[in-house]
This record gives C-alpha cells, sequence and structure tokens, in this order.
C-alpha cells in the first residue's frame, strides 16, 4: 500500500462521503436494518449513527485506516459493532446467518461485485434482506458515454471506484428482486451521482 492509499485517500473518502444528499439517504435506509446485521464495506462508519440500538452488527472493511475513524463514531454513538477486516469477496462468516446485509456505496469498489454479491447471499438467511444504496451507470446515453471514458482515472484517485457499474443487473444476475428501489441522480457532477437505492431480497 503506497502512501496516497494510506494517508491520502481515507481522509479524502471520508470527507466526501459526508455529503448532506449521501446523509439523507441513510438516513432513510439505515433504520431498516433489523436482527443480526452485516454492514459491508463499513468504511469511516457513517452509518453507525443511524442504526436502531437492538440491532447485532457486524462491520467488514479491508481498509484499517478507514475502521479507525469507524471504531471512533460507533464509541461515540453508543453502538456495540463487531469490525472484522476483511473484504466481501471471501468472506470468513457463516452461512444462512444475517437478517440484515447493508451496502452503501461499496460495490462500486469491489474488484469482484458478482463474487461479493454471492457472498451476500451466501451469509443471508432465506428471509433475510440487504438494504443498499449505490452509484452507477446513468440512464442518459451522454452521460454513460462520459462514465466510461473517465472511468479508468477516475479509478486511481478514487481507491479502485468504478463510475459505470449496472447496479440494478447486477444485483438481478446475483438472483435477487427488489421489494424496492429508486433511482435517480443526486446532487453534483452527473457522472458520478446516478444513484440505485432500495431494498433486495432472495429471489
Amino acid at each position: 500500500m503506497g502512501f496516497y492509499e494510506k494517508y491520502i485517500l481515507p481522509k479524502f473518502l471520508n470527507t466526501a462521503m459526508q455529503a448532506p444528499a449521501l446523509d439523507k439517504v441513510r438516513r432513510s435506509l439505515v433504520p431498516l436494518a433489523r436482527g443480526k446485521v452485516l454492514e459491508v464495506g463499513i468504511g469511516s462508519g457513517l452509518n453507525l449513527p443511524y442504526y436502531d440500538s437492538s440491532v447485532n452488527l457486524t462491520g467488514i472493511d479491508p481498509s484499517l485506516e478507514l475502521q479507525s475513524y469507524a471504531r471512533s463514531v460507533a464509541e461515540e454513538s453508543g453502538i456495540s459493532v463487531d469490525f472484522l477486516a476483511q473484504g466481501g469477496e471471501e468472506m470468513a462468516l457463516d452461512d444462512n446467518s444475517f437478517d440484515t446485509v447493508l451496502i452503501t456505496w461499496t460495490l462500486c469498489t469491489i474488484p469482484d461485485p458478482m463474487k461479493a454479491l454471492s457472498e451476500i447471499r451466501r451469509v443471508l438467511k432465506p428471509t433475510g434482506q440487504v438494504i443498499f444504496a449505490e452509484h452507477g451507470i446513468a440512464p442518459d446515453i451522454g452521460i454513460a458515454r462520459w462514465q466510461t471514458r473517465i472511468n479508468p482515472a477516475w479509478k486511481m484517485i478514487g481507491g479502485g471506484c468504478n463510475l459505470n457499474r449496472p447496479i440494478e443487473q447486477l444485483y438481478e444476475d446475483a438472483g435477487f428482486k427488489f421489494s424496492s428501489i429508486e433511482r435517480g441522480y443526486l446532487p453534483g457532477p452527473k457522472v458520478a451521482t446516478y444513484n440505485y437505492r432500495g431494498v433486495a431480497v432472495l429471489g
């Protein structure tokens, strides 16, 4: 891991992900989590203040630097979290063990999103739910073309973040169906702000 990834990128991500529009989405989605909860890509812990106090929360993230932020947020929020330093593609977690998986603005960065969604399917109980919010490919052809053009450079500065992943299709291809889904631009540059958010269940 280089200097940028270790020292600059975590601070940049923590600041960028505190945008008011993203916080509004968190406030609406995170309280829907119930029971035994797994947060994939817990990052700097920005979702933690919005969990119901009744949840039993496990958070995974490969970045120890971001987890250091999250641990502070957890302490301030008074929420107990079992932090694990691992990615979403190979989870050292039991099958059918979580009532809720929460994943926000993370699938864009995971190198193999289909493998991660397969793992989410594996650890989710048959009656469980996936609460998600992601940015991805825009429906407007002109915007989508620009997303593809600048994606290589974006990935370099954004820690592997992809602008043009087909979020809805990825979930469907992984065998999920949507009990609710919203799509639309959030405030900001359109190449980076077309969002998909809602709740998915096993198909």
